[in-house]
């Protein structure tokens, strides 16, 4: 039983999700995210999007409507530009999401 315990357990100042499309091979992945991706405008979209799909819940993991993939793509993206502020000034263009990532309201 203490694997389950540890499973659940999620370090401070991160948040569990769950993604993936219900008609996708494998279902659901539980993945752990820094709470800061929250402020992020690409995730922001992600959360409206799970918001208009599954309403709002408040048992378990937050639910966010896209395949694997594009989450693994899009927190790809977040590191990127997150480690890139560090060491440049210039402008990211954040108000468009990228043409490969698809959420899927179906």
């Amino acid at each position: 039983m203490q694997h389950e315990d540890r499973k659940m357990k999620v370090k401070k100042g991160w948040l569990a999700v769950q993604v993936g499309l219900e008609d996708e091979d494998g279902g659901f992945q539980r993945f752990t995210i820094p709470i800061s991706y929250l402020y992020h405008p690409l995730f922001k979209k992600l959360l409206e999007k799970a918001h208009e799909v599954y309403g709002y819940h408040t048992t378990g993991p937050l639910r966010l409507p896209c395949s694997v993939d594009d989450f693994l793509h899009l927190r790809w993206r977040i590191e990127k530009e997150s480690n890139h502020h560090h060491h440049h000034n210039h402008h990211h263009n954040y108000h468009h999401l990228p043409s490969t990532l698809s959420f899927h309201s179906c």
